[in-house]
């Protein structure tokens, strides 16, 4: 409805009443809702003047919702499965839509940079992928994974400029073996 409505950071949203017709909700749900967003800082309610969505770009949501959802072992697992495999993906499709003149910027950025993170890799490849679906899960799924306490991971140079080569090759095999010695998954061949 905020997107329908092209609703903004400081707008008014409909009231209760509006809300409950257009959703098809009693007032008493979407009175809960509103609180439940209220407490999240994703919106705030003004005295006398109605309710306004907050900026929430800062919003530390998934930090919040990650003490509910990653609660169990399998669940944490299930976070890094997923972004691996969304990450696989990423670099098919890169395959297909990769140039020469992307390899090349992207292993002299690797080579020169100071300093880059497994981030700021992963965002160019899912650039180069040119899927957005795929960009804004990996997004979260990131933030989910960046909100458990064991994954502080370094990971080698050599192994984003090899997998670089393998990309730039266009061979699925070599760029998913690539991938596979980056994340040091030894039981990469078995499961991928």
């Amino acid at each position: 409805m905020i997107t329908i409505d092209g609703l903004k950071t400081g707008d008014k949203i409909p009231s209760e009443r509006e809300l409950s017709e257009r959703l098809n909700f009693g007032r008493s749900s979407v009175r809960e809702a509103l609180r439940a967003l209220e407490l999240l800082g994703l919106i705030e309610t003004r005295r006398g003047e109605g309710t306004f969505i907050r900026d929430f770009r800062g919003h530390q949501l998934v930090q919040l919702l990650s003490t509910f959802i990653l609660q169990d072992e399998k669940a944490k697992r299930d976070v890094f499965e997923t972004k691996n495999y969304i990450e696989m993906d990423c670099l098919r499709l890169a395959l297909q839509r990769v140039t020469n003149q992307h390899i090349d910027t992207l292993k002299e950025w690797v080579i020169k940079a100071n300093s880059f993170t497994d981030d700021e890799f992963f965002h160019r490849i899912i650039e180069i992928s040119d899927n957005h679906l795929f960009l804004r899960m990996w997004l979260i799924l990131k933030e989910y994974y960046y909100s458990l306490d064991d994954n502080h991971v370094n990971y080698k140079r050599e192994n984003y400029l090899g997998l670089l080569v393998a990309l730039g090759e266009k061979d699925i095999g070599k760029t998913l073996t690539a991938y596979g010695k980056l994340r040091n998954l030894s039981d990469f061949n078995d499961k991928y």
